[in-house]
């Protein structure tokens, strides 16, 4: 609901503004979430989101410290047809993920 805000002397008045048309998603999309682990090194994991993600180097460097710094973060949202080809292939490069 959006508000206008008419300023008088006196006393502000709000007067709601009804939105007509409210967008709403068509399905519910999913995700796939990266896990922290010990074992891989920070390029690698940006080099595998750059490549399988198709995210930006700067974006890929993001959640690679997102992942670092809060054990998880989701880099790919989608259907479950076009995520989990791309899972497996992050599983394949011997990183932690899953499909949600």
């Amino acid at each position: 609901m959006r508000c206008i805000v008419r300023m008088s002397k006196e006393n502000p008045k709000i007067v709601p503004k009804e939105i007509k048309q409210v967008d709403t998603l068509e399905k519910k999309e999913h995700e796939i979430i990266l896990y922290n682990d010990d074992v891989n090194t920070f390029y690698h994991v940006i080099e595998c989101l750059v490549t399988i993600c198709e995210h930006t180097y700067l974006q890929a460097e993001q959640c690679a410290y997102i992942v670092h710094y809060s054990g998880k973060c989701s880099v790919k949202t989608g259907s479950l047809e076009e995520l989990i080809p791309k899972c497996t292939a992050l599983l394949e490069e011997g990183l932690s993920a899953e499909v949600v």
